[in-house]
């Protein structure tokens, strides 16, 4: 059997696996122009024409041509390396999701003192021991007082902002 040499094509990407790629490239550029202005500073993406394209595809508002664009933004991306970029983006992304699952659990924290009453104030000093024993027993009196004379729930409000605040001075 004589030996067989592989020829440099069948080591190359096939084309449907070349076309993931620049769909996955263009999705990248597409979200490069969901950013704010100084969110896309930060990237610090070097190229020019990338730069330019994805400011431009900001401003048109048909949408063949956005998606011309976005096809174009794709292109300029295939000449870049993307890792820093999709790094970077994954990033912003997860500091996102900290804040958003911080304030859920603060949420949860101020419904849970809230609905114990007095003796919800433990629960919230128990995460906080540095928290005022005093202050958080005031705001659920008030918030009982509230829900009593119907009233809008300011002390709630109240409450929140202040475990907001110990979280902020516990990081």
């Amino acid at each position: 059997m004589p030996d067989f040499e592989p020829d440099a094509e069948l080591d190359a990407p096939s084309k449907s696996a070349r076309k993931r790629e620049m769909h996955r490239l263009q999705a990248l550029g597409e979200s490069l122009t969901m950013l704010s202005e100084p969110a896309l500073d930060k990237l610090s993406i070097e190229d020019e024409a990338l730069l330019s394209a994805i400011r431009e595809c900001r401003q048109i508002r048909s949408n063949s041509a956005r998606k011309r664009h976005l096809q174009y933004i794709g292109k300029l991306m295939r000449a870049i390396d993307p890792e820093p970029i999709e790094e970077a983006l994954r990033a912003m992304h997860g500091k996102h999701e900290k804040q958003v699952n911080q304030f859920h659990t603060l949420e949860q924290l101020r419904d849970d003192v809230l609905e114990q009453g007095i003796s919800g104030v433990e629960l919230a000093l128990s995460q906080f021991p540095s928290a005022d024993r005093q202050h958080l027993r005031q705001l659920v009196m008030q918030h009982q007082r509230e829900i009593t004379r119907q009233k809008p729930p300011a002390a709630s409000r109240k409450l929140f902002r202040y475990l907001k605040a110990l979280a902020e001075d516990q990081d």
